[in-house]
């Protein structure tokens, strides 16, 4: 009888654990870009240990009808980063090693996704 109750207990709390929703990671690093400011001068944005796995849409150049795509991206995380060429993660790509070297200004973006693969 203890046994059984003992049992049923474990099962319990094993079936409480897998249906809790997982909790958001952070890929461990920093994301840069540079991005053309109001006075066109060029501008750099870091993020900090970016949220992982999910799309991040850039928010100075979010709006394709108003503003230019950011360039030069660094990925200097310890994922795999996916950049766009249109917000939501849509358009053209280009993918982005962990601790890569910064690209060039002719790489353009304006949203990018963490892959959440090291």
């Amino acid at each position: 009888m203890r046994l059984r109750h003992t049992l049923a207990a474990a099962l319990g709390a094993f079936a409480l654990v897998i249906t809790l929703p997982t909790s958001a990671t952070a890929a461990t690093g920093d994301f840069s870009y540079k991005f053309a400011g109001p006075d066109g001068q060029p501008r750099k944005v870091t993020f900090h240990n970016p949220p992982s796995p999910g799309c991040i849409p850039l928010p100075e150049v979010a709006d394709p009808g108003s503003t230019e795509p950011a360039f030069a991206p660094h990925n200097n995380t310890d994922e795999w980063a996916t950049v766009f060429t249109e917000p939501d993660c849509t358009g053209d790509s280009w993918t982005l090693r962990p601790h890569g070297r910064p690209a060039t200004d002719r790489l353009k973006l304006r949203s990018v996704l963490l892959t959440g693969r090291h």
